[in-house]
């Protein structure tokens, strides 16, 4: 008979117990990171050949391969070239020759949301018409409006009360905002009429017509260096501000100084005015760019220009229906020295007057300035 087992004589097989070790962390070193350039057998690693001048590239190409994109191109610039000669033009005076494709009603419509934005902004600072400053500014206007050629347009005069601007443009369309900041660095009629007729010449020059007609041709160039030198925008445009525009914003500037000039002459007022205008703006400028970086000249230079056309100036003068004004005065002048004893300085002398006239009382508004 088999023995028979007995639940305590399976106490000997008790399950054993296994404790499981920790993991064991096994520090790390800092490894250098693997590089994803090939290797070569040798051991060296090539970088990866990055291909510039990729769009040029690829414009040569279609050049020397493609018949039709070299008739694009020649029908293109043909285009082109018909258009820029059909639109070029002379600036009166000046003789300056220009590519100028607005007309002068575009320039007006252009200009209406620049009138509109500056009421916006100025509109309680507007002084009204008969304060000193306005009524100077607009006898100054109605001497110059004459000899600008402008008489048909709509002119309005509206001085801002800012001292701090020194500052004052004329919008297309006879639109003219003059800020006071600028009337204590004019010093009186003569200083205002060079500022206004500088502002008045950029109409009758139609500057305004001719930066926009700049999107013309500004924008196929920006196009180009993009495209050639596989450049950004931004650098393209910079590039063609500095080369292009600045040096051309300087030339009307100059032009505008010189037509404005004129214009102060033939109304009789005093073309050395404009010197020392600038003479003393030069002075109240805190801080001038360099001129390659600005888009006008500088004052020194301006002063020095304006000094070379002095002469010519002074003979549209003399020219000018104030001519005979200002040759009847020359001649009593010097009637007046001719008269006076020898030895003696007419200046000193006293005139001896014929009747008195009498007393009346003096407007102090008339003599503003």
């Amino acid at each position: 008979m088999a023995p028979r087992l007995s639940p305590s004589s399976f106490s000997a097989f008790q399950p054993l117990k296994f404790s499981v070790p920790r993991q064991c962390t096994v520090p790390r070193t800092a490894s250098r990171p693997q590089s994803s350039f090939p290797q070569f057998p040798g051991g060296g690693r090539r970088r990866p050949n990055y291909s510039r001048f990729q769009r040029a590239e690829q414009i040569r190409y279609l050049w020397s391969t493609n018949q039709n994109f070299r008739y694009g191109v020649f029908a293109l610039g043909a285009g082109g070239g018909v258009f820029v000669t059909y639109n070029l033009e002379r600036v009166p005076i000046s003789g300056r020759l220009r590519f100028n494709c607005v007309s002068e009603h575009w320039e007006r419509e252009t200009s209406n949301a620049t009138y509109q934005q500056v009421m916006q902004q100025y509109r309680r600072q507007i002084l009204r018409p008969n304060h000193p400053d306005a009524r100077m500014v607009q006898r100054v206007m109605d001497r110059l409006i004459p000899a600008s050629g402008l008489s048909h347009e709509g002119w309005e005069v509206k001085v801002i009360g800012d001292s701090e601007q020194k500052n004052a443009f004329v919008l297309p369309g006879g639109k003219v905002f003059v800020f006071s900041g600028i009337l204590p660095i004019c010093a009186g009629e003569d200083g205002l009429a060079a500022v206004l007729g500088h502002e008045i010449a950029h109409n009758v020059a139609h500057h305004n017509g001719e930066k926009l007609s700049q999107i013309f041709y500004v924008l196929p160039l920006v196009i180009a260096i993009t495209s050639l030198l596989d450049t950004s925008a931004q650098l393209a445009s910079l590039i063609v501000d500095f080369a292009l525009q600045r040096p051309g914003s300087r030339k009307m500037e100059t032009e505008a100084d010189l037509l404005g000039l004129l214009m102060m002459a033939k109304s009789c007022y005093d073309p050395e005015g404009a010197v020392a205008f600038w003479q003393r703006m030069k002075k109240a400028e805190q801080y001038a760019p360099p001129q390659f970086a600005s888009t006008h000249p500088s004052s020194e230079n301006r002063i020095l220009r304006i000094q070379e056309w002095l002469p010519r100036a002074q003979e549209a003068r003399a020219a000018s229906e104030c001519g005979n004004t200002i040759g009847y005065m020359d001649a009593f002048s010097r009637a007046f020295e001719a008269d006076a004893p020898r030895g003696q300085p007419a200046r000193g002398r006293r005139p001896v007057l014929v009747q008195e006239a009498p007393p009346r009382r003096v407007d102090d508004d008339d003599d503003f300035w």
